[in-house]
């Protein structure tokens, strides 16, 4: 299958597997269809835990990571798209939308000729990053009344990737209490 960029080597599952186990992450689960591959993920952030995310590569164009970031919004859908695109505002190289049954979604695209285990490494650690760090914010869409649960003894189970790639997403972790 051709490169989107002529010279490209073109990226396999094999590499997204090799680098996914690199980062310490274990996916859950794999599909293939039709050329393209996806891994179902969960990560953790310092904070917010057990985000499940999925990389998803076409070989001649993207990988794309995403997440539910939160249930259906079920409040004033203006308030919330009015957040949603802020927050798009606010961090570059990610993007809020919302999927066909109402669930925000949060994602980081790879241009194919970029993917690499480093650059899935930011794309994921940044997705956790703002999850960390919009948490406060997005408590009233993740738990009933906003209040979340305590859970002082809870420890993530990557921190391995957060601290890998902190120094390059410092925007992210830099006001998030490790």
């Amino acid at each position: 299958m051709p490169s989107a960029v002529p010279g490209t080597p073109a990226v396999r599952p094999a590499d997204v597997e090799r680098w996914l186990a690199d980062l310490g992450i274990e996916p859950l689960e794999r599909a293939d269809r039709d050329g393209i591959t996806s891994w179902d993920l969960v990560v953790d952030g310092r904070r917010r835990f057990d985000l499940r995310l999925t990389v998803i590569l076409d070989p001649a164009l993207a990988l794309i990571c995403w997440a539910h970031y939160a249930p259906p919004i079920n409040d004033m859908f203006r308030k919330s798209y009015r957040r949603l695109l802020r927050w798009n505002d606010e961090f570059p190289f990610a993007k809020f939308s919302v999927g066909e049954d109402e669930r925000p979604i949060l994602a980081v695209e790879l241009p194919i000729a970029t993917a690499g285990l480093d650059s899935l490494g930011v794309a994921l650690a940044r997705i956790v990053g703002i999850a960390d760090r919009l948490l406060d914010e997005s408590k009233d869409w993740l738990w009933i009344g906003g209040r979340m649960p305590a859970q002082p003894e809870r420890l993530g189970r990557n921190p391995a990737l957060l601290e890998r790639f902190a120094a390059e997403l410092p925007e992210l972790t830099g006001g998030v209490e490790a």
